[in-house]
């Protein structure tokens, strides 16, 4: 009896402790779905609270540092996240970017609950005051609105305000061509206060990565080498503005360049090198050579300077080009000279023939052994008795060999004729000028002192 008794008190304890346990469940259930809903509630009133009508006016900007009557300091970052193209033509460059920027609105300040409201996010981005920023070197400019428009505003409990926006730009980018496509150019992304003066507003950049860029940036064309940041301080008839720069110094890629305008300039000259090589007589040949690699040279140039803008100075494509298409003019000239030579050497006819047999005679020095020579002379006078058999007599004449004998007339006298001989001259000094242009030309592009 009193074991049953036992028993049946701890079957009604057990059963009441599992009733409080879910008692207490079903409570905190209750609890923590009340406090999301609270939290909401929270945010709508502070909202409400800061923002209310009467109570908040954007046309007022916020104080200065500790409240006071100085300019509101506004924090300014930048992520580039592409940078579609770089135009020579018009010289402008068109770039993709996440613009930030932070200042305090002491207006703004709210209870953060013990810790429970971190920050508030506002999705009318216009019913607070914002700074007045523009791009100067702004052409075109537009903001992301797919598939919602791409704006944060976030508002922390101490006033501070983040605004974060989406935006692509086309900007100006005046470059100098002097040294293209050897070159570099620094186009720049210049933002600056449109209406508040210093004594108002004042940007600043962010400490620490003021300016970041995506890792995985290809441009077709260029390289961006490095980027700096400066304050660009303006002052007109107005007053004076604040103003921030971003300097993006970009590097050429000379790889395309070599590959699609020097090494095909280089061909054609050598080609119109072959013409020395022809027989003077191949005139349709020679003059079909020439002409064509002249042709193709101007076609050339001009498309190349088709793909650039018209300025006033040479630019360093400019001096390759030139000199290449007077290379490939010279050479056509050349053919001209040789066939004028040639018809020269043919209307005198046997007088060349004469004078280079006699260059050529056993006369020659280099001909003579011990200085002395041998040959026949036919008697002047004859007197009765003298042997008529013998009709000449045999006259030895000394002569001293030459000591100073220069190598280049010895080497041209095995060409009988002026224009093969202008053809072997052109054979050797054509590549050796157009060898120490190249050498001329690289050293003073490539080893040249960078300009700031």
């Amino acid at each position: 009896m009193a074991l049953s008794n036992i028993v049946s008190k701890m079957k009604e304890y057990w059963c009441r402790r599992l009733l409080l346990t879910l008692y207490g469940l079903i409570f905190l259930g209750t609890q923590f779905s009340w406090g999301k809903q609270n939290l909401r509630a929270i945010e709508k009133r502070i909202l409400d609270n800061i923002m209310g009508s009467g109570k908040y006016d954007n046309r007022i900007r916020p104080h200065g540092v500790n409240e006071t009557d100085g300019p509101a300091n506004v924090k300014v970052n930048i992520y580039i996240r592409s940078i579609s193209k770089i135009d020579d033509v018009v010289m402008e460059y068109s770039v993709q970017m996440t613009f930030r920027e932070s200042w305090r609105d002491e207006r703004l300040m709210f209870d953060d609950m013990g810790g429970q409201m971190t920050y508030l996010t506002l999705t009318d981005p216009d019913k607070i005051w914002k700074p007045d920023l523009f791009f100067a070197n702004e052409k075109e400019g537009h903001f992301h609105k797919i598939i919602m428009p791409n704006v944060l505003l976030r508002i922390y409990p101490n006033g501070k305000v983040l605004y974060s926006i989406r935006i692509s730009l086309v900007l100006s980018c005046p470059m100098n061509l002097k040294y293209y496509p050897l070159d570099k150019q620094t186009c720049s992304i210049v933002m600056a206060s449109y209406g508040y003066t210093t004594e108002d507003l004042k940007f600043e950049w962010k400490e620490g990565d003021p300016v970041q860029v995506t890792k995985n940036l290809h441009l077709p064309r260029f390289t961006l080498e490095k980027y700096l940041t400066n304050y660009c301080t303006s002052k007109t008839n107005t007053g004076e503005y604040s103003c921030l720069k971003v300097d993006l110094v970009f590097k050429r890629e000379f790889s395309y360049y070599l590959i699609t305008i020097y090494i095909p300039c280089c061909m054609l000259v050598i080609v119109s090198w072959v013409s020395f090589w022809l027989d003077q007589n191949a005139i349709p040949a020679r003059v079909s050579l020439g002409v064509t690699t002249l042709l193709t040279m101007a076609t050339q140039t001009s498309g190349i300077n088709a793909s650039l803008p018209p300025v006033s100075y040479t630019k360093a494509i400019d001096v390759w080009t030139g000199v290449c298409l007077t290379f490939v003019f010279g050479a056509l000239l050349e053919f001209a000279l040789v066939n004028y030579a040639s018809r020269s050497q043919i209307l005198q006819g046997p007088k060349t023939s004469r004078k280079w047999d006699i260059e050529n005679s056993s006369l020659d020095p280099d001909h003579l052994e011990d200085g002395a020579t041998t040959f026949a002379m036919k008697p002047l006078v004859h007197h009765h008795g003298e042997i008529q058999n013998d009709k000449f007599q045999r006259c030895e004449i000394h002569m001293q060999a030459s000591r100073s004998i220069n190598p280049f007339k010895t080497w041209l006298k095995k060409f009988p004729t002026r224009s093969k001989r202008i053809d072997v001259m052109s054979r050797i000094l054509f590549p050796l000028m157009f060898a120490l242009f190249n050498l001329v030309y690289w050293t003073t592009y490539l080893l040249r002192h960078e300009e700031m």
